[in-house]
């Protein structure tokens, strides 16, 4: 089947290897050079790594395509840098769905300051971090780890918080103006953490001592996520170069990119007020122009809810690498940046499909006609892996005719029950063996051993076809040998006059959601003409 790949206008001119990473690269380095002043030779790119909670696919994506954006600007022959953020000095606002329910103790704490309760890690911040830095590794992505913790805590941090302070009556009107927020007119953009219970949001900061470095505070409580949280009264004073509280999301980011020298960062569209703000305190306080920004849709779930770690409907990237490659994830993420898109298990083996078709246009065994389309398509299947592309087209094998095997195959002669069918099947050829897509055969078992089947795929059929379907059933209904059923196919063909390719295409569609594959009568004799009888009967309905 065609695959549908939203690339842009095909007469667009071509940049790079001819994908949005490419031009965007591109806007940002121009933006750059034409930048009054001295500027890094060196571009950075930013992207968050949430601490709070449970790593998601959206998660990922703003990694990889930052990661992306390096790339791209390093194929344009300058020096790039991405840096992942671990904004391990926030508050736990709430107890993420599937976390222990002591952590309910611990609400209002830095999240680096919170104990890991699976005793892992040094923190809980940091626990949940680790994940998602070890699937952005796992996915070969290469990054600078850098955290809100060890930025404050070091000091490095310290010159901007002060710079920020100092002119905190601006910040606060810049906030009321950009987001409506007026808490900021009166109170200072910092959260100290209090010295007595070690919460951050419940501290209002009143006073900056800018000769000291210190921020003076109370810890009178505050309203979060709609339930207050309540303060213990202590009045105190923080240190801001010894990381004891931090600055307000609404101008951290201003603070960050000034102190990182950050380029480019991209962002969702919930947070665009945030954005808006910290850009103009970038400016007028930190007298650096703001990175460039693209904004990206959310993933949502099937019911159309944003994926989210607190609400517990997580799709993280561990789940995708249990069923699909790297490559079919960095996919997801590089095949559009703008557009909300809907997401559950059942589309990973949709993406290894796809890449599967990209991979088949990159080597010549599928034509495309239109030459910019065709860059673009090879483009896009280059940043799948990073750049570093294979030199040979892959064993592509159906991952619903893996599926299918594998439901069906021995246990106590797995590999090679697999492997003798494929063989048979024409897929190994050449000296290959179940060692070379025992990748494609893992994610598959996972598949099976969790969800037993893919979903049956229903095609919308006319008479002719189903009155065809019909007499099939019949016909092979009782039958267990493979050269008896393909005879029956090829005879039923004939009947009601059908170029015996056209009727092959259709069952391949109904039995393997692919235009093609192995030899009908082994593979129904394998997987038994009742289960192929009953997945037809379905598109019959």
């Amino acid at each position: 089947m065609t695959q549908e790949f939203d690339l842009g206008d095909d007469s667009e001119e071509i940049i790079g290897r001819g994908t949005w990473i490419d031009k965007l690269a591109l806007s940002v380095l121009e933006r750059k050079d034409n930048l009054k002043g001295k500027h890094p030779e060196v571009i950075r790119t930013e992207s968050g790594l949430g601490a709070s909670g449970f790593p998601h696919i959206g998660s990922f994506a703003d990694a990889s395509r930052a990661f992306g954006f390096k790339l791209a600007i390093e194929d344009l022959d300058r020096k790039s840098e991405f840096i992942a953020f671990a904004d391990d000095m926030d508050g736990l606002r709430k107890v993420p769905v599937g976390t222990p329910s002591e952590l309910k103790e611990h609400l209002g704490k830095p999240v680096s300051m919170i104990p890991d309760p699976w005793g892992c890690h040094d923190s809980y911040g940091q626990h949940m971090s680790s994940l998602l830095i070890d699937s952005i590794k796992e996915a070969g992505i290469i990054f600078t780890p850098t955290s809100a913790n060890e930025l404050y805590t070091s000091g490095k941090m310290a010159p901007q918080v002060k710079k920020l302070l100092a002119k905190a009556k601006r910040a606060g009107e810049i906030i009321e103006e950009t987001t409506g927020q007026e808490k900021y007119l009166v109170a200072l953009p910092y959260h100290a953490i209090c010295k007595q219970c070690g919460k951050i949001y419940t501290t209002k900061a009143i006073s900056f001592d800018d000769k000291k470095g210190q921020v003076e505070y109370v810890c009178e409580g505050d309203e979060i996520r709609g339930k207050m949280l309540e303060g213990c009264g202590y009045h105190g004073w923080a240190d801001i170069a010894k990381g004891e509280g931090k600055l307000t999301w609404k101008v951290e980011f201003a603070a960050r990119w000034d102190l990182l020298q950050i380029d480019f960062e991209a962002f969702g569209k919930d947070i665009f007020e945030s954005v808006t703000c910290n850009d103009q305190i970038c400016k007028e306080i930190f007298d650096y122009e703001p990175p460039t920004h693209a904004r990206y849709e959310m993933f949502l779930d099937k019911g159309g809810s944003k994926i989210s770690k607190s609400t517990g409907n997580v799709f993280t990237p561990q789940t995708w690498f249990s069923y699909g490659s790297p490559q079919s994830l960095a996919l997801l993420t590089y095949k559009r940046m703008a557009g909300s898109r809907t997401l559950a298990v059942d589309d990973i083996p949709v993406y290894m499909k796809e890449l599967d078709y990209l991979e088949n246009i990159y080597f010549g065994r599928i034509k495309e006609g239109n030459a910019a389309r065709k860059r673009k398509m090879n483009g896009l299947f280059e940043y799948c892996w990073h750049l570093k592309q294979p030199d040979k087209r892959s064993l592509q094998i159906p991952y619903s005719l893996l599926v299918n095997l594998i439901s069906v195959a021995p246990e106590s002669a797995y590999e090679e029950f697999i492997e003798s069918r494929l063989i048979e099947y024409g897929y190994l050829r050449d000296g290959a063996t179940f060692k070379d897509v025992k990748d494609r055969v893992h994610y598959a078992a996972n598949w099976v051993r969790d969800f037993a089947q893919l979903e049956d795929i229903t095609l919308e059929l006319d008479e002719k076809q189903k009155a065809s379907l019909k007499s099939l059933i019949k016909e092979i209904k009782g039958l267990v040998v493979a050269d008896d059923i393909q005879s029956k196919i090829f005879e039923i063909a004939r009947e009601f006059k059908m170029k015996p390719g056209e009727f092959f295409k259709l069952l391949y569609q109904i039995l393997l959601n692919t235009d093609r594959g192995p030899k009908l009568g082994p593979y129904i004799q394998t997987i038994g003409t009742e289960q192929a009888i009953k997945t037809i009967k379905k598109n019959l309905k």
